[in-house]
């Protein structure tokens, strides 16, 4: 969106779910990229929801089709695009496509998801997942009858896989492009930086999976992430047990592309990963997974704000010897200018900016380990 003249507005179509009165309320949202400002309108009442209003928190480049943005603490989703100038001005400049880290380069996935920001992506969405043979068979059902159908999902169900929708401009082409060939071998011989040479092995174990077409990413993505609430994709990967505790990539770090380095710190510190979801947290849900610290510290209501500013990434992590007060040591003091100064190598040392966003949220009580990774990999799940 550089170099717009002062008078361009984007128009979209969002959608805001009213807990209250438990309705999905309908908007056009215009955004002025001069100014950074916005201005809502309730499509059912035709009245002004929100005066034009200079909101920075939003980044330009995060107005695209099917993201959530967060408007003074309300979720909502762009829809789709509210008038003609707006769709050929931005509907190819962003494109989504779907990826998945296979389970024979599930150990690589720091040093994958690092590979996918530094090449201009976004990661929308993540989740660890665990397929049984008939989301295999069914996932890879157009090969079906093929000689290489059965070890193929033979191989899908051996362990862990991570599903992602990234987005970029060219998001399909640019995505096989980092992959490279197919085959491993000729990866390696033909595009050594490539994904698969660098992590895959053969034609099938060869590191990571990519929708070939726009079409393809859609149905992929749709049987992963399903858009309708009432359908069900592969479930997380969570232990849910007393020997796990949980670790939260907040809104701030994730816009800023450093959930692929947080993942690769964590690998390699030798701690083991069992679950991995990303999130867009309500307002309501923020307060009542935080509500411990309310009235206990006084950035509490700034806490609550960056927790539902954006897409979050929950991650469990096997508790160092059972303890999760070691996986709290790793992360860090809250205050990152003190953890810079205490503990410069922590999480919250390396990436955090501030009390608030820094960086990584982890549990602090011993007894309320179990009981946050419940909430995440549960109850929201649910």
């Amino acid at each position: 969106m550089n170099g717009v003249e002062d008078s361009t507005r984007y128009c979209f179509i969002a959608e805001w779910f009213d807990p209250q009165a438990a309705l999905v309320r309908q908007y056009q949202l215009f955004f002025y990229p001069r100014d950074c400002s916005i201005e809502i309108f309730d499509l059912k009442t035709r009245r002004s929801f929100l005066k034009k209003t200079k909101y920075e928190t939003i980044k330009g480049s995060e107005y695209f089709v099917g993201n959530v943005i967060n408007v003074y603490s309300r979720q909502m989703t762009l829809k789709e695009y509210g008038d003609e100038f707006t769709r050929k001005a931005l509907g190819t400049s962003q494109e989504t496509t779907f990826a998945i880290i296979k389970p024979d380069a599930i150990r690589f996935k720091g040093d994958i998801l690092q590979a996918i920001y530094r090449d201009g992506f976004k990661v929308t969405q993540i989740q660890m997942c665990h397929l049984t043979k008939e989301q295999a068979s069914a996932f890879y059902a157009e090969h079906n009858g093929k000689p290489f159908f059965n070890d193929l999902v033979s191989f899908m169900t051996s362990g862990c896989c991570i599903a992602l929708e990234l987005m970029r401009p060219n998001a399909v082409m640019r995505w096989r492009d980092l992959l490279g060939p197919t085959n491993t071998a000729q990866a390696q011989a033909t595009a050594p930086n490539s994904i698969r040479a660098r992590f895959g092995t053969d034609q099938t174990r060869n590191a990571c999976h990519g929708s070939d077409s726009q079409e393809s990413a859609q149905r992929e993505l749709e049987f992963f992430f399903p858009k309708d609430a009432r359908k069900k994709g592969p479930g997380n990967t969570a232990r849910l047990s007393g020997d796990t505790t949980l670790a939260i990539v907040k809104p701030q770090a994730v816009k800023d592309d450093q959930l692929g380095d947080i993942v690769k710190d964590i690998d390699s510190a030798g701690l083991q990963i069992t679950a991995i979801k990303s999130f867009n947290l309500e307002k309501s849900d923020a307060e009542e997974f935080l509500e411990v610290y309310k009235g206990v510290v006084s950035e509490y209501g700034d806490m609550v704000v960056e927790m539902s500013s954006g897409t979050c990434v929950a991650i469990e992590v096997e508790a160092p010897q059972g303890d999760p007060a070691k996986f709290r040591a790793f992360v860090g003091p809250a205050d990152p200018e003190i953890a810079k100064h205490l503990r410069p190598q922590t999480l919250r040392a390396k990436y955090g900016k501030s009390k608030v966003q820094n960086a990584v949220h982890c549990t602090d009580l011993v007894d309320d380990a179990p009981l946050e990774v419940e909430y995440f990999f549960r109850i929201l799940s649910q």
